[in-house]
């Protein structure tokens, strides 16, 4: 399953992408600049700053000619090389960024990731940094043909639409679906999300429902305990929360997240089997929140 390459406004972002060293396994663009958000005016989405991601097969050949490319994006570490940009590169959510840019008359930003560290966050939300964006609509601008890199991409959102069916209660909308996958990369619940963060993740998935929609579709399709209703133009899901139904997904998740959850329930110094406390944790009534708490710590 390819992720859906959205069109609209492909020229303007075409156009930034020809300013940058062109090996580039994954390039996209995400945020208010791309997508709409609830209060905003069309002008203000044509005046904000447009984000892109970069993930890059080799950082220092990349960087070294992007320099020469661009050397002005860089801050002093420019004065450092490509080998020292890569190194802080891997450092925390494994992206460095170069922001400020001025770009065709608008201002931009752009991270870079390598390959591997993208495809480690995708399947084991390792920082869900950029996974997490990934996990919302965004402009995909290039993508190669790297299986791995695919098969990561389509884990992450089945990974998010198992986390959220975790703490989604039996049935809810498909609005609530897309706030709870919208909130992962906040703080999980989005039903626990207060003041800023509450109503930013409102207004991402508000006018965005249908680029939600065209995301999640086939993997929701796929899935047993959700219906489409086409004649209402709705989605039902009915989910198991048996404790077979959510050891089933518990096991499931991310490896990132099911070591967070095992560590909020086994006491320290305890070297129980992951196996052995999630199967505590599917019988826990407070299951849901037990995995908020996994994602928000």
């Amino acid at each position: 399953m390819a992720l859906p390459v959205l069109s609209s406004s492909a020229v303007k972002f075409r156009r930034v992408l020809a300013q940058f060293p062109q090996e580039l396994s994954l390039a996209f663009a995400y945020g208010s600049g791309v997508f709409r958000q609830a209060g905003a005016s069309a002008e203000q989405g044509e005046t904000n700053m447009l984000d892109f991601v970069f993930a890059v097969d080799d950082a220092v050949t990349w960087h070294m000619t992007n320099l020469l490319k661009n050397r002005s994006h860089y801050s002093f570490l420019k004065f450092f090389g490509p080998k020292k940009i890569s190194t802080i590169q891997r450092y925390g959510a494994g992206i460095y960024y170069n922001t400020l840019v001025p770009c065709n008359d608008r201002m931009i930003k752009y991270g870079v990731i390598s390959t591997d560290a993208l495809i480690e966050d995708l399947f084991h939300w390792k920082t869900l940094y950029v996974a997490g964006r990934l996990q919302k609509p965004v402009k995909i601008l290039a993508q190669n043909e790297n299986s791995r890199l695919q098969a990561a991409l389509v884990s992450n959102l089945k990974s998010a639409v198992t986390a959220a069916f975790l703490m989604l209660p039996e049935s809810f909308s498909e609005e609530e679906l897309y706030m709870q996958i919208a909130g992962l990369s906040y703080s999980g619940d989005f039903r626990m999300i207060i003041g800023e963060d509450k109503s930013k993740v409102q207004n991402i998935v508000k006018p965005n429902v249908s680029h939600f929609q065209k995301l999640y579709s086939t993997i929701l399709q796929d899935c047993p305990q959700v219906v489409y209703k086409h004649h209402l133009g709705r989605l039902e899901a009915s989910i198991d929360k048996s404790p077979e139904g959510q050891f089933t997904q518990l096991m499931a998740l991310p490896k990132t997240l099911q070591q967070k959850i095992t560590a909020l329930v086994s006491p320290p110094g305890k070297n129980r089997d992951v196996e052995e406390i999630l199967l505590q944790v599917a019988h826990d009534p407070d299951c849901g929140f037990v995995v908020h708490q996994g994602r928000s710590g």
